[in-house]
């Protein structure tokens, strides 16, 4: 199929120059592709942010597996621009509630969300009490690394930062589901209290925290319905007339 290009990547001069490898992908038909395409989209539809945790344990080697899932996200350059920090501790889960708290108490009870942002958040019902933080066996805050900070002290330009962990957050997000596991997106804001009491470097910053467990027995979530596909897709198959002001 080379002869589609005139311009095949990569160049015989990258080649000489850089490692590549063939690339060989998974080979269905178009069947098999149709059937592994809605079963994974059943999987994934039945996915919702937990807010009440099991305190059962959950092994350590799950959460690695799903950084490393997480880690295969594509980001600029290839830099992998990020940080997964992971804690089961309860002394540590413990700090990152009180300090949750007393970030999102002001949130909610000394309006620095405006009324819109509450009105938004009202059918969903949350408050600043953050019980689950303690309460789940783990912690993951993935940290956005702003810059690469080398061994001998050099920085080094990482690029498109945040749309490189926003992917590789959502990876993980469906690593995790598929093995069973409850997640939520937890943003407190602001977040810098993290870095501090994570011990992180000054070239990261919080990006998501994300307490992580089975979800508790009978738990609820608010009855929420997704988009129908025609409210999130738009096909294009001809170019817009700019005539008519189309």
């Amino acid at each position: 199929m080379s002869e589609l290009y005139e311009h095949p990547y990569p160049s015989a001069a990258l080649a000489a120059e850089h490692p590549f490898v063939e690339y060989h992908a998974p080979a269905f038909d178009a069947e098999e592709m149709a059937a592994r395409a809605a079963a994974f989209y059943e999987l994934m539809e039945s996915r919702r942010s937990v807010r009440l945790f099991s305190d059962e344990p959950v092994d350590a080697s799950l959460i690695e597996q799903a950084i490393m899932t997480a880690s295969t996200a594509p980001s600029g350059a290839h830099k992998q621009p990020w940080t997964f920090v992971a804690t089961s501790s309860a002394e540590v889960k413990a700090a990152i509630r009180a300090a949750a708290e007393e970030e999102e108490k002001v949130n909610y009870l000394e309006n620095r969300m405006n009324d819109e942002w509450q009105e938004a958040l009202a059918p969903i019902g949350t408050d600043w009490h953050k019980e689950f933080l303690e309460v789940a066996p783990w912690i993951v805050v993935l940290f956005e690394q702003r810059y690469e900070q080398r061994p001998d002290g050099e920085r080094r330009k990482n690029y498109y930062v945040k749309e490189s962990c926003g992917i590789a957050a959502g990876m993980f997000i469906a690593a995790l589901h598929n093995m069973g596991l409850a997640t939520l997106t937890h943003t407190p804001s602001p977040m810098a209290f993290l870095t501090k009491t994570l011990g992180r470097p000054e070239n990261e910053r919080p990006f998501v925290l994300f307490p992580i467990g089975r979800p508790l027995p009978g738990v609820q979530v608010p009855d929420l319905a997704r988009k129908p596909l025609e409210d999130v897709m738009v096909r294009v198959d001809h170019l817009p007339n700019e005539d008519k002001g189309v």
